[in-house]
């Protein structure tokens, strides 16, 4: 038998050597999929506030509530018409002898056409999406946002299998949110469209979205040649990827499904307020999708060797930077949370109890991430089962929870903590499931937490306490960074050995140091 370079293989382990060198190449791959989505994570935080300052102060909690209930609706259908392919179109790109242009072209025309299907039936009945009411007649328009939505993300898709992330921090790291924010206050000063802003700004930022992952997609691929759409393959497709489609409806369900209950037993304006305190605690969640779209194809690579402990090891190292950095931003942000709510208006001080909730949730769900990221492909139906218990056990904790409080008379606000909470409690129930049920399967420990969080994140709570007690405004030009800078100081130095420092070294440095 012979190694990769034609000698012999000997006593030695060259197979080894191999092993290790296909890891190194991994986890660089990896780090260099991270970092890339992590400065798109910077970018996307400096472009949100300016929309959710916008939003707040000059169209108000009561219509960023009305217009928080839509976008559930339009988001989850999405995802839904995607069919899967957000993950499962790097399976289909490895296993299939066709074109990969091809591949590709069948893929956005089947996301197109069903998502033109929920579009139009939208449309045509559009009560589920204003449990509220609308803010105007162009909130009839946002059904078509759903089309924009589900293509974009077949787009970047393809994109990621080659690993070409920076198209995905361009698109929905860059100009997504920045168009967002522009049209959001541009179109106060236009009388004829301010009742519609949020909507049309919504729409314009998903189209461009679209278009900016369009623009690289054809330059990677090409156009098909000769490319004739399979009536049976793409029923094939559509029917081997329902189980994916599911998951991720499912899994982005988790995330709205909150907000969809809160509608039911508060005022608008409390919805309002808590979907800041969405958009603030999403902002970390951004760190848990930055490797997504590389651990995919590093995955799917990897099973058809058969490598299972090369998976587990991908899972954990992944895992662990993704709660490393989510509980480093979830400080910063979470304790001085009442100066950050405040930014947006006086009136969404409220919501800082949901805040801290919402962000302790992100970090738990990690685990939860990570571990379906192999789960989708290893065990399709059984990962799908304990998402849709995990989606059950929300809906019923949620209203327990919510009752509870209404029993003892609590004020909306703590109302809407208390969805928060349930929210982080089910996140810790699909962590568990999943990263046992992932580590049976691959005969592997799934453990993505180390002790040195805890002795990190002590003094970061200390300093953070410290600078509560100033001004707001240096509590946040300070305190906020002051507090990244000590809990990262101490998890780099009592945290992360050499493989977690890999991140943070670029090019062929990651390379030598994953090696050595």
């Amino acid at each position: 038998m012979t190694g990769q370079n034609g000698a012999p293989d000997t006593a030695q382990g060259p197979q080894d050597e191999q092993d290790r060198d296909g890891g190194s190449n991994d986890l660089a791959t990896l780090a260099k999929g991270g970092r890339t989505n992590f400065f798109g994570f910077l970018l996307r935080l400096v472009a949100r506030l300016p929309f959710l300052f916008i939003a707040g102060r000059f169209y108000g909690a009561d219509q960023l509530g009305r217009f928080a209930s839509a976008l559930i609706i339009i988001e989850i259908g999405g995802q839904l018409a995607t069919l899967g392919l957000k993950r499962g179109l790097a399976k289909e790109l490895g296993q299939s002898d066709r074109e990969e242009s091809a591949v590709i072209a069948d893929g956005l025309l089947l996301s197109l056409l069903f998502s033109s299907l929920l579009a139009g039936i939208l449309f045509i009945f559009p009560d589920p999406m204003f449990p509220n009411g609308m803010n105007s007649r162009w909130d009839l328009l946002l059904p078509f946002a759903l089309v924009f939505l589900s293509v974009t993300e077949v787009m970047l898709a393809a994109l990621a299998f080659r690993f070409n992330i920076a198209a995905t921090v361009r698109s929905r790291a860059v100009v997504e949110p920045w168009v967002l924010s522009i049209a959001a206050g541009a179109l106060l000063f236009v009388p004829a469209l301010a009742e519609g802003g949020l909507a049309i700004s919504y729409l314009l930022s998903v189209a461009a979205a679209a278009v900016t992952a369009f623009i690289p997609m054809l330059r990677m691929y090409g156009i098909p040649h000769g490319w004739k759409p399979q009536t049976i393959r793409l029923l094939q497709i559509a029917r081997e990827n329902l189980p994916l489609a599911l998951a991720d409806a499912i899994e982005w369900g988790t995330r709205r499904l909150d907000i969809a209950i809160l509608g039911i037993f508060v005022s608008p304006a409390t919805v309002g307020v808590y979907y800041v305190a969405v958009q603030v605690a999403s902002l970390p969640q951004k760190l848990k999708t930055s490797f997504e779209p590389i651990l995919g194809p590093v995955i799917v690579r990897k099973l058809n060797e058969k490598d299972f402990a090369a998976i587990a090891r991908q899972v954990c190292q992944a895992g662990f930077w993704i709660i490393a950095a989510q509980t480093g931003v979830a400080l910063a942000l979470g304790i001085p949370g009442e100066a950050v709510m405040g930014l947006v208006g006086p009136g969404f001080v409220g919501g800082t109890g949901a805040l801290a909730f919402l962000l302790g949730a992100e970090v738990v769900a990690a685990t939860a991430v990570v571990s379906e990221a192999a789960l989708i492909y290893l065990a399709r139906i059984r990962n799908l089962a304990v998402s849709v218990m995990t989606l059950a056990l929300q809906g019923v904790l949620t209203v327990a929870l919510i009752m509870l409080a209404q029993h003892f008379e609590l004020a909306e606000p703590f109302q809407a903590a208390s969805v928060a909470l349930a929210l982080g409690l089910v996140l810790a129930f699909a962590s568990i499931t999943k990263s046992r049920m992932l580590g049976r399967m691959l005969g592997q420990s799934i453990n993505n937490f180390r002790w040195p969080l805890i002795w990190a994140i002590a003094p970061a709570v200390v300093v953070g306490y410290l600078f509560t007690l100033t001004p707001e405004w240096i509590e946040l030009a300070i305190g906020a960074p002051a507090i990244l800078a000590t809990y990262g100081y101490v998890i780099w130095k009592r945290g992360f050995g050499p493989e977690d420092r890999v991140l943070f070294k670029s090019g062929n440095k990651a390379g030598a140091s994953a090696e050595g």
